[in-house]
């Protein structure tokens, strides 16, 4: 992201959750009432003319059409982790958010509410997501706001600053972030993450490496990492998931399941998915740190 602003996806995804929210009840994947309040003027435009249905059908199928599969592909994805989250918060003390970008599930979710959050986020975004939140009068005292920076590193100092306690079981989310930094931030956070108590475990996002080397190979690729390159925010980080759960044992973790783009659609949309395309490098894995004990079995989707 460019320095001294939000960071443009941030504002994208957060477009996409508002979108959803102008759906009735019974169609929405995603419901965050939140999100239109943190948009930039022109996207909070867009998102109040989707309060009819002929206008966001046809704000969606535009987007669609500009970032093929990019939209859908989110608020699976969002759908997913919530899924994750509600099945995994009982087991878990504290939420660390990675990246946290203008994500609400502080607030939107009951189960999130009675966990400490820590919210770890670039401190432009941060200050502009807490400016907006502000006016709402939210309960934040579950919350801890961490202002980091992921290329810099310093977690270890940053976290325990802001009260984060190693000993306890704790969730990490690290949504939408990785495909944005270096090879070595993100093996940095991952072994920060990897210290934590037995028990914790991880719930992140990552891109398919062949997308880095040959775009053309997936549908739509091109156009939106011409928008990234636009807004600053090129993607430059992947892993091969055939590679993944070596990958993560090397660094502490036990890989539980990855599941790809077109996969999760599936599970979020239900047969509506076979007519989606594009954005099929993106990935969603669930990891738990390893233990003396040893574990075994893992899923790939």
């Amino acid at each position: 992201m460019r320095s001294g602003r939000a960071s443009s996806t941030a504002a994208h995804n957060a477009l996409f959750r508002a979108l959803e929210a102008r759906h009735p009840n019974d169609e929405r994947v995603v419901t965050d009432t939140l999100a239109e309040g943190l948009l930039p003027w022109r996207f909070k435009l867009v998102a109040a003319a989707a309060r009819w249905t002929a206008s966001r059908r046809a704000i969606t199928r535009i987007i669609d059409h500009r970032w093929p599969g990019v939209r859908p592909t989110v608020l699976a994805r969002t759908w997913l982790i919530d899924t994750i989250i509600g099945e995994l918060v009982n087991e878990t003390t504290q939420l660390v958010i990675l990246g946290a970008g203008l994500d609400t599930r502080a607030w939107r979710l009951p189960s999130v509410q009675e966990l400490v959050v820590f919210e770890v986020d670039h401190p432009d975004t941060q200050r502009r997501k807490r400016a907006l939140l502000r006016p709402r009068g939210l309960d934040d005292r579950h919350v801890r706001f961490i202002p980091t920076d992921f290329t810099v590193g310093r977690l270890d100092a940053t976290m325990a600053d802001g009260g984060f306690d190693p000993t306890l079981r704790t969730l990490f989310l690290w949504e939408g972030t990785t495909n944005y930094l270096s090879a070595q931030a993100v093996d940095a956070t991952l072994r920060w993450c990897a210290r934590a108590a037995a028990g914790s475990q991880l719930v992140f996002t990552y891109i398919d490496q062949d997308v880095l080397e040959d775009p053309s190979r997936y549908a739509g690729a091109e156009r939106v990492f011409s928008t990234l390159r636009r807004a600053g925010e090129p993607m430059t980080f992947g892993l091969a998931p055939h590679v993944l759960a070596e990958y993560l044992a090397e660094r502490g973790f036990i890989l539980v399941s990855d599941t790809g783009a077109a996969s999760f659609r599936e599970q979020c949309y239900g047969a509506a998915s076979a007519a989606m395309r594009g954005h099929e490098f993106y990935r969603l894995a669930h990891a738990r740190i390893a233990t003396d004990g040893g574990d075994a079995g893992r899923r790939c989707d």
